[in-house]
């Protein structure tokens, strides 16, 4: 059994099947999709911060006295329909999702017994949003299902009175923030604690070593739950189960420690901007780009949508997750249960990055550039005359290569029509008995 220190938490094998899915999709959805300008840190970036465009938008476009509560009846998810958005989590190859259930403005996308009026059931939709989406997740697809918890809560006067007395009070975390996850773990058994938002307050004032020791010991999802290293001051990058380190963290080299890119495709917010343009959205090259370079540096992608206040995913995202789909159809092989291979990206060619399938004995060289004159050289891999093979995913004939002294080699890629590409925005050489 597992002891409530971090010694003893830290120690816990991380279920395989987090490393093995190597794509997940974030979903940010709440009461900040109803303004939906800016950022999902509206409420904080208006009342808090008053930051000028914030308050310019709420004094034209509301009455005086309008309250960031009054958002609360227009979150109406009148389109929300599980069943498409599970459809579309398939499409897109992802083998994880997780989902906001509460995000720091302390609105449960649930019928939270400890959110008296501000949850899910009572105002706004009146539907319970993550038993809707976890059991079309559960029903369509092979997805794990997970969710995100904010721990703090940017303006519950609990959590204020607490934090004014430096939280040697603690009377948020057991009246509040602990119920819900006990809450959500009883009643989703989410198989992904997605937590965040410790608001400057020590593990130990979150009680999250306790919780965590029941999550591993004697919760109903103990064996296959994975978690993050959210929980309290100091313990991001450093404690817990897979490390985040910072938003969209991408090293671009090796880590000792399962790790997760958590990124957006709307380059500046998480929640839904009515205000984005086109180019603040990331195209698709960028999304395959970061998947090759995350993956090949041991780490899992987390990609963020962030749906409309009437629930639907915009086709922007849509069509995203669907490119990114078609994508892993044809190059799966290279980044679903790889390990990473001793050497990242290659040394010649740059936009070149090395994943390793241990079952096949595989070098996968996904390639981000087609080069002009057909040839790609590569400068890691150590082939072996009349021994090694190179295969293009896709694509049903051996590549004829030469090779380049001790180490390296020249791989003369197929004459194609653009018709004939086995894929787009980045292409899988896999290479059989190599050293």
């Amino acid at each position: 059994r597992y002891e409530p220190t971090w010694g003893s938490l830290d120690a816990r094998p991380l279920p395989a099947w987090f490393d093995e899915a190597k794509f997940g999709v974030f979903i940010h959805w709440g009461v900040f999709s109803v303004p939906s300008f800016g950022s999902e840190w509206f409420w904080w970036y208006w009342q808090k911060e008053k930051r000028e465009p914030y308050v310019k938008f709420m004094d034209t476009n509301y009455p005086p006295g309008f309250s960031y509560e009054d958002f609360g009846p227009l979150f109406t998810a009148e389109f929300f329909d599980a069943n498409q958005w599970a459809d579309i989590l398939k499409a897109s190859g992802a083998k994880y999702v997780v989902l906001t259930s509460k995000h720091h403005e302390g609105f449960t996308l649930w019928g939270s017994k400890y959110s008296w009026n501000w949850n899910a059931v009572d105002v706004g939709p009146k539907r319970d949003l993550v038993a809707e989406l976890a059991t079309s997740v559960r029903n369509r697809t092979d997805l794990h299902f997970g969710l995100y918890h904010s721990l703090f809560e940017w303006f519950n006067p609990l959590f204020l009175e607490d934090a004014t007395n430096a939280f040697k009070t603690r009377k948020f975390p057991t009246s509040k923030s602990l119920p819900e996850l006990y809450e959500i773990v009883t009643k989703y058994q989410p198989e992904i604690i997605w937590s965040d938002g410790d608001g400057n307050a020590p593990d130990s004032y979150w009680n999250s070593t306790g919780f965590l020791a029941w999550l591993y010991n004697d919760s109903p999802v103990r064996d296959t739950v994975v978690t993050n290293d959210r929980w309290g001051a100091g313990s991001i990058c450093a404690h817990g189960g897979f490390y985040t380190c910072s938003d969209r963290y991408n090293p671009g080299h090796l880590l000792p420690h399962k790790w997760e890119n958590c990124m957006t495709i709307d380059r500046s917010s998480w929640g839904y901007r009515r205000d984005a343009r086109l180019p603040d959205y990331l195209a698709i090259e960028d999304l395959v780009k970061q998947l090759a370079e995350t993956v090949s540096c041991g780490g899992n992608l987390l990609m963020n949508i962030g749906p409309t206040h009437d629930g639907r995913i915009a086709v922007v995202f849509e069509e995203r997750l669907r490119q990114v789909g078609a994508w892993l159809k044809v190059n799966g092989e290279a980044i679903y249960g790889t390990k990473p291979w001793r050497a990242q990206n290659d040394t010649v060619t740059p936009g070149v990055w090395y994943t390793f399938s241990p079952e096949e004995g595989k070098v996968n060289a996904i390639f981000l550039n087609w080069p002009v004159s057909g040839i790609l050289e590569l400068g890691e891999p150590r082939p072996k005359l009349g021994e090694t093979q190179v295969k293009l995913a896709g694509y049903k004939e051996l590549l004829k290569w030469v090779a380049l002294g001790e180490k390296g080699m020249v791989i003369a890629l197929p004459q194609l029509t653009p018709q004939q590409m086995p894929c787009q925005w980045g292409w899988t050489l896999q290479l059989t008995d190599v050293n």
